[in-house]
């Protein structure tokens, strides 16, 4: 079986602060993979951070809001001044605003920056890395809703379209230079994103799961890590411009 990692890998995990973007570097680290721990949360950056020191692994807070292009240019200039390298990014930052299907301009310009335009921003800027290094591994965070729709959440639903037709792109254009891109797109996942969000009902959502997913239940951040380590890996070598889908069989119902 091929190693997953090279020794001295590096990898920016955006979102770091909670839910699957914490699991995810917390994965990384495990792999000992080198992890830039950025969130626009100072204090959920540090507490993921301390989670991986206090593991063994190693990592770096870099702070930044996604929908900034110098936020994103300093984190990639951050990384390479640290560690010199950049393996592997999972885009993963983003916001679920929406609680219903009103055509709010705002909300709607809000979700298309947050988590579409910081997906081609951050892409700009690793891929310009990974080329002179000679490939990489970027893995976007997608949505069952990337790929169905939803009455309720216009935003949300074009957003999470446009990333995973981002990812088929970026993936054929940067192929030949040895840069794999690829989307993992979660189903209902237990994360403070769904439950923190307001109007939200952890019982009924916790219902809908036992209701429209084959496994009966709300997935696990710690499921969705698992997909984009396999995916940013050399395990995952021949796969490119997949969105792969991690929904417990939501979208097979």
């Amino acid at each position: 079986m091929a190693q997953a990692f090279a020794p001295g890998a590096t990898a920016i995990v955006t979102g770091a602060g909670s839910g699957i973007g914490r699991a995810t570097a917390e994965a990384f680290a495990r792999e000992g993979v080198k992890v830039v721990v950025s969130d626009i949360s100072e204090a959920g950056a540090a507490e993921t951070a301390a989670t991986i020191g206090a593991a063994g692994g190693t990592s770096i807070v870099c702070i930044a809001d996604v929908s900034r292009e110098e936020d994103i240019r300093r984190l990639i200039d951050t990384t390479l001044s640290i560690y010199g390298r950049l393996d592997c990014a999972f885009n993963n930052a983003g916001i679920n605003i929406e609680i219903s299907s009103d055509y709010d301009v705002t909300e709607f310009d809000r979700t298309m920056m947050t988590n579409c335009r910081s997906v081609f921003l951050a892409m700009k800027y690793e891929v310009e890395v990974m080329r002179k290094q000679g490939g990489g591994s970027i893995v976007n965070a997608g949505s069952v809703l990337g790929l169905v729709g939803n009455a309720k959440q216009p935003g949300y639903v074009a957003s999470k379209h446009a990333v995973v037709g981002l990812t088929q792109q970026a993936a054929l254009q940067f192929g030949p230079e040895r840069i794999r891109v690829n989307a993992v797109c979660p189903g209902p996942i237990e994360t403070p994103m769904i439950t923190k969000r307001p109007g939200s009902d952890l019982g009924k959502l916790q219902d809908f799961a036992r209701t429209f997913t084959a496994l009966k239940r709300l997935g696990r951040p710690e499921e969705i890590a698992e997909a984009v380590i396999w995916l940013s890996s050399a395990r995952a070598s021949y796969v490119t411009g997949s969105a792969v889908l991690v929904d417990g069989g939501f979208t097979a119902a």
